[in-house]
């Protein structure tokens, strides 16, 4: 049995969750990056035996476009596939279903899902903190019952996960990160953008209809150059706030 840990995770929070996971599950994996762009995503084909963590973060509900269309180009051949669903402290929505369905077209048998959350990637102050010690000790606990019932070859149940039909809209997050004055133009934003919004050229330049908002350029600028827009932030801010604001729980699904 081979173990791979399929993530999109622009600023962590998701890859944190699929670690604590996967070093729980008690097996070494292999880490494959969905936002990588320059990665042959049809190149992968797995076997029956392997497990498959696949783990995104949601999006206004959804899962993001570019990881829903690398994991649509894999070839699952039966392997079992755990999903993850992971938000910050909103609400998920239709992301579970969204991508069991896409898991399910691409040919992975899904024994297992959870909802898990992790700090929100844009506004930080909610979900701060998490995946924090009760998440991991949930999260464990989960891979160790995903880990008994691959060994119990209890395998033939249809995983039913939460979602509506059709799938609600995601129009897109208005706030789009810009360079400041303080930009070098070392060009690692653009290296690492998961869609390429950013020239590569001129990395000062961002194109706002390729920008899916997902803040890997904010985590990975060594200089702390790029932003967003701070009367959007406190505004977006003032509108998620009911909703974000009280402790959501970990949800698991088998």
């Amino acid at each position: 049995m081979s173990v791979y840990n399929i993530v999109f995770s622009p600023t962590g929070g998701t890859k944190k969750v699929s670690d604590i996971f996967i070093s729980s599950f008690g097996s070494g994996s292999t880490f494959i990056d969905l936002c990588d762009r320059s990665i042959d995503f049809s190149s992968f084909l797995f076997e029956p035996e392997d497990v498959c963590v696949a783990a995104v973060p949601s999006y206004g509900g959804r899962v993001p476009a570019a990881a829903l269309s690398r994991l649509g180009q894999m070839k699952g051949n039966g392997a079992m596939a755990v999903l993850f669903a992971v938000y910050g402290n909103r609400a998920y929505e239709d992301t579970l279903a969204e991508l069991q369905e896409q898991m399910e077209k691409a040919g992975f048998s899904c024994i297992a899902a959870a909802a898990a959350i992790a700090e929100h990637s844009i506004m930080r102050k909610f979900a701060a903190g998490r995946p924090d010690e009760k998440d991991a000790q949930e999260i464990a606990a989960f891979a160790a019952a995903v880990y008994n019932k691959i060994k119990a070859k209890d395998l033939s149940a249809h995983l039913n996960l939460p979602g509506s039909r059709p799938y609600r809209e995601f129009g897109g997050v208005p706030m789009k990160p810009r360079a400041g004055k303080s930009c070098v133009e070392c060009g690692l934003c653009a290296k690492k953008c998961p869609v390429g919004a950013i020239d590569a050229d001129h990395p000062s330049m961002t194109d706002a209809e390729t920008c899916i908002s997902c803040m890997r350029c904010l985590a990975v600028c060594p200089h702390k150059a790029r932003s967003v827009n701070k009367a959007l932030l406190a505004a977006g801010s003032m509108k998620m706030k009911k909703a974000c604001s009280d402790y959501k729980k970990n949800e698991m699904f088998f």
